[in-house]
């Protein structure tokens, strides 16, 4: 009976990594990862009068550095190269979407770490991160109250990568052709 109760644990053991990794968060960041070092251009999807900076620039999203628990994706508009997301994975099933913006000369915006974790399971090709209790609190002391309802998504597939702010009211969408990689420019 021992000796059973050993060899099924070790079986556990043995096949529990993968299957953990199939989670829908670890298949989303394993998927993303696999575009590490690589650059793509968007295009607004969906978005208002708001938007316009972003609809005349060129969007470039770059798949900078990749750890086992961090993705960083420096998000260009134009000349701006102050935005990166920073997708990390906490544990084996739950995501964490933060901005991190920085000023010209490195040092960090007053906006800045605001996103949320993921709190449902999602699926391999979606993640969802509501905003969280720090977000809400930078929102309410900058008064940008109207972000505390903000929920971010991350969507993947073979062809396209989309990142989507939305809330009552707004939705913002960019979408990032994942067929056609660019020759990243140097200082990106």
């Amino acid at each position: 009976m021992r000796i059973a109760l050993i060899l099924a644990a070790a079986a556990w053991l043995a096949t529990a990594p993968a299957a953990l990794a199939q989670s829908p968060a670890g298949a989303f960041f394993d998927a993303l990862g696999k575009l590490c070092g690589q650059s793509f251009a968007g295009q607004v999807a969906a978005g208002n009068e708001t938007d316009a900076a972003f609809r005349e620039a060129e969007l470039i999203m770059h798949v900078a550095s990749c750890s086992e628990t961090e993705i960083r994706i420096p998000f260009h508009v134009g000349e701006d190269h102050s935005r990166t997301w920073v997708i990390t994975r906490l544990g084996d099933d739950r995501l964490r979407l933060k901005h991190d913006h920085r000023h010209t000369d490195g040092t960090e915006d007053e906006l800045s770490q605001y996103g949320g974790d993921s709190l449902e399971a999602g699926s391999a090709g979606r993640q969802s991160f509501p905003v969280d209790a720090y977000s809400i609190a930078l929102f309410t002391r900058t008064d940008r109250t109207v972000s505390n309802t903000n929920v971010w998504s991350l969507e993947l597939s073979d062809e396209a990568f989309t990142y989507e702010l939305a809330r009552p009211g707004r939705l913002f969408r960019v979408a990032f052709d994942l067929t056609q990689p660019l020759s990243t420019p140097a200082g990106l």
